[in-house]
């Protein structure tokens, strides 16, 4: 929010002329890094057969053993191979196209799995996601952060994407892109707090409550929240003072947050959704989410989010897992994860 919400971007940081907010590290994933596919670049997935060649050897014949007296014997049961183990946190990320394809693709399976895996047998309303999802989602986040950078090879993979794969890389991709266009390299030592989220069905709880009251789709919501601290994460001010999981000016807090605490989630969602409908949402969310970021990159990137996760409510469990990154003058750092 303007101030009414002078800050630093999406955990991006965005330039001061670009007004200020915290955003921190968020860049490009909901922007703070990519949803990131896991799966390995082009290679064949993990507990695959190798297959070997060279000439078939003849038959020999064989006299097959009697069964025993108790009866014939149960036939084998086939040996399965060992489940595809998610990458590593500094997985290698490929570069051809056609690699980049398979990644992403392979990736997202892989993900939803792990996501439908762990609405159904785990509890996302208590504590952190499992091992896989973790691991997927910060692979899916990279990758679409190394497409947000190389638009040639992005528009190549595409192409190489189904129908329905690809619509989902070009939202996130643009998106990131979107928010990496707002950052301003940070120079000096890198301090910001960060903690782990609460869980990601008590945010969901959250959205859905604020949303209701003011009449605002959660998923907008969670998209503001992603892109500004990646779901509570950062919990640093930023530099110009906006404070709290949705990052308001004390100004804006005292006119929107209905007496509340600004660090807290609850009451931090209940402000956001009374902000934007105060803007214009939901008639118009453009108009409400520039009253909240004064950057139509902001606001593109915030929309495209929200498009995915009512796709998908799986997208959101994926987003929930994206981590934070930070803009350096010597590089990209990320601050959160594994």
């Amino acid at each position: 929010m303007n101030d009414q919400r002078a800050r630093t971007s999406p955990v991006l940081f965005l330039s001061a002329s670009r007004r200020p907010r915290l955003l921190a590290g968020l860049l490009a994933g909901g922007l703070a890094g990519l949803v990131s596919l896991s799966g390995c670049a082009g290679a064949r997935g993990e507990g695959s057969p190798a297959v070997s060649g060279g000439a078939e050897a003849p038959a020999a014949s064989v006299t097959p053993p009697e069964p025993p007296s108790g009866g014939p014997s149960a036939p084998a049961t086939p040996e399965q191979p060992p489940p595809a183990k998610p990458p590593a946190p500094d997985a290698k990320i490929p570069k051809d196209p056609a690699a980049l394809a398979e990644a992403l693709t392979r990736t997202t399976a892989l993900l939803r799995d792990a996501v439908d895996d762990w609405r159904r047998t785990g509890d996302p309303a208590r504590g952190q996601a499992p091992e896989p999802v973790v691991l997927l989602a910060l692979y899916e986040q990279r990758l679409y952060r190394h497409l947000a950078r190389n638009p040639g090879v992005a528009s190549r993979t595409y192409g190489k994407l189904s129908k329905d794969q690809a619509a989902r890389a070009r939202d996130n991709v643009t998106a990131v892109r979107e928010l990496l266009s707002l950052a301003h390299p940070v120079s000096g030592p890198v301090k910001f707090r960060i903690e782990p989220p609460e869980p990601a069905d008590v945010l969901l709880d959250g959205f859905r409550r604020a949303g209701r009251r003011f009449g605002i789709d959660w998923q907008v919501l969670a998209a503001v929240m992603l892109v500004e601290t990646k779901f509570g994460r950062v919990r640093s001010p930023s530099y110009v003072g906006a404070k709290g999981p949705m990052q308001f000016m004390p100004g804006t807090w005292k006119a929107y947050g209905m007496g509340g605490d600004i660090d807290d989630t609850r009451d931090a969602l209940l402000a956001a959704a009374n902000y934007l409908h105060a803007s214009g949402a939901p008639g118009d969310y453009r108009r409400a989410l520039y009253a909240y970021n004064h950057s139509q990159a902001y606001v593109d990137a915030v929309l495209l989010h929200t498009r995915q996760m009512k796709r998908d409510i799986r997208n959101y469990y994926a987003y929930y897992n994206w981590q934070v990154y930070v803009i350096t003058t010597k590089g990209e750092r990320r601050l959160s994860g594994p």
